[in-house]
């Protein structure tokens, strides 16, 4: 029987990680007079939408980049939002182009998506970074992922030649996610929906990272003993009285009896994706000018 597994402390790595961003980006306005810009671009009054861009532009300037936020109606037309991607691609002071998602229905998400410079698309959600991601070379990756994975090596040093399995298949987190391990020469199998035996396949990993969105459907019995299990999930369930609470897709109490190491919900991969977006920002901001940004 497995006693307790070790809490994988996100807030804290995350606060290391801006940290380091905020040290690379002072050492890029010291040595080269570049301060990187971070453009958000917030179409409609989504809350939670423009929760995420306040915390996003705060956190910019804490660690000293600049931050440029552009709020636009929920009625913007898809050409007026082409027409201000245009506009920061040529702008020479925009290091990463952020476009918040849901977008309302008249606009088509991926031509806005494809629309942005790869160069300073901070999401990587460009089908170049993609495939650049996929065969090896040099791309911005999405922040979720690049979060988990440093999670991952901080926890367990090399990852190399270990079974991960990526439970979730979108583009944001499960696809990535997979790239990224293989590139740490995990052996990787992508499940999802429609995978048979999900729970065996489970009970194999290594490494288990969660991202489904479906509230505590990893049972702690799914868990290998002695697994690291890092949990995306981030579902709003009813809790006590009027008010909710939030989980993620690991049953935790269940796994954390189980696996050797455990991110919570909230306060593991959350705190390091808008760390990852302030990181990716700086990482562009010296590679559009032939430069190398310090070990971040």
């Amino acid at each position: 029987m497995m006693g307790d597994a070790r809490l994988i402390d996100g807030k804290a790595s995350g606060a290391a990680l801006r940290l380091r961003v905020a040290a690379a980006a002072a050492d890029l306005k010291t040595r080269h007079g570049i301060v990187p810009g971070l453009a958000t671009v917030l179409v409609g009054e989504d809350p939670a939408s423009q929760v995420y861009v306040r915390s996003k532009g705060k956190a910019s300037i804490e660690a000293g980049l600049a931050s440029f936020e552009h709020k636009l109606p929920a009625s913007t037309s898809e050409a007026e939002l082409l027409a201000l991607i245009a506009k920061l691609n040529a702008d020479p002071s925009v290091d990463g182009i952020l476009v918040q998602l849901p977008l309302p229905a008249q606009i088509d998400t991926l031509r806005v998506l494809d629309a942005i410079d790869p160069a300073k698309d901070v999401d990587g959600f460009h089908v170049v970074n993609t495939g650049r991601l996929w065969t090896g070379g040099q791309a911005l990756v999405p922040c979720t992922p690049t979060g988990c994975l440093l999670l991952l090596r901080d926890t367990l040093g090399s990852l190399a030649g270990l079974d991960a399995v990526v439970l979730g298949r979108s583009n944001i987190v499960g696809k990535p996610m997979a790239a990224l391990l293989l590139g740490e020469n995990c052996t990787v199998t992508l499940a999802h929906s429609r995978t048979r035996d999900l729970p065996d396949l489970c009970r194999r990993a290594d490494i288990l990272v969660a991202a489904v969105g479906r509230p505590e459907m990893v049972r702690g019995d799914w868990i290998k003993p002695g697994g690291t299990v890092i949990d995306v999930g981030i579902n709003r369930v009813p809790g006590e009285g009027e008010k909710s609470r939030l989980v993620g897709d690991v049953a935790f109490a269940e796994a954390k009896a189980v696996a050797g190491a455990i991110t919570p919900v909230p306060g593991g991969v959350g705190p390091m994706t808008i760390a990852c977006l302030l990181r990716n920002t700086v990482v562009a901001a010296a590679r559009r000018r032939g430069l190398t940004a310090a070990d971040i």
